[in-house]
């Protein structure tokens, strides 16, 4: 193994509950119909995935690019007091770091991201920070991880992959890399999906000792 890529969202940051009280109230506001399934089929895409979810699936009545800006000036103003770190998350990153080369491959819109980098000290640890707005397709595509990997100048096949929904660890198996799961307490993983993995984790304090990293 040449390398760890982290998720954000669900695995560092306990945000999937809030994407989704963010854009329910978005559809609700304006106009659109929320479905049983749309919280699990967003999980995983880029920012004008999403945003065209809600308006073309959903029936938002505002254009996608408005939308999007909506929803994310809503999640920054949750951020506004710092994001919703998980416990032993950082501290996780930061004992990978000092092992291995360490990337964040994330659905969040960059601007999220570095709220992240910034708050937690990370920002010079993490060599690449990306979102899959910047790739051609969200999560369960492996573009991300895929782009991840190459900016990190090591083969996919090379690296271990920290995921804890659905489509993020479909994303990751699609991409070649070694998947460790920390399952998502808030919307668990498809069971077939997850007995895929190569390791699950209760929490990502596991996540060192599982790489063999002493602490």
């Amino acid at each position: 193994m040449d390398a760890v890529v982290f998720d954000l969202d669900g695995v560092l940051v306990d945000s999937e509950q809030t994407w989704d009280e963010v854009r329910r109230a978005v559809v609700a506001e304006h106009g659109g119909t929320w479905r049983d399934e749309s919280t699990r089929a967003m999980q995983g895409m880029s920012t004008p995935e999403w945003a065209r979810y809600l308006v073309e699936d959903l029936g938002v009545l505002l254009g996608a690019d408005e939308v999007a800006k909506v929803v994310v000036d809503g999640m920054r103003q949750r951020y506004a007091d710092g994001p919703p770190v998980i416990d032993g998350g950082p501290e996780a990153v930061r004992v990978v770091g000092e092992r291995y080369p360490v990337a964040i491959a994330s659905s969040s819109p960059p601007v999220l991201i570095q709220a992240f980098l910034e708050a937690t000290g990370l920002r010079d640890l993490v060599r690449v920070a990306l979102s899959s707005e910047q790739v051609d397709a969200g999560k369960p595509a492996p573009d991300v991880y895929l782009e991840a990997a190459r900016q990190l100048g090591v083969d996919a096949a090379d690296c271990a992959a920290v995921e804890d929904t659905t489509n993020g660890l479909k994303s990751a198996m699609a991409a070649g890399m070694r998947v460790i799961a920390v399952p998502n307490p808030h919307f668990p993983p498809d069971p077939a999906v997850l007995e895929q993995a190569s390791a699950v984790l209760r929490e990502i304090s596991d996540l060192p000792r599982a790489l063999g990293i002493t602490l």
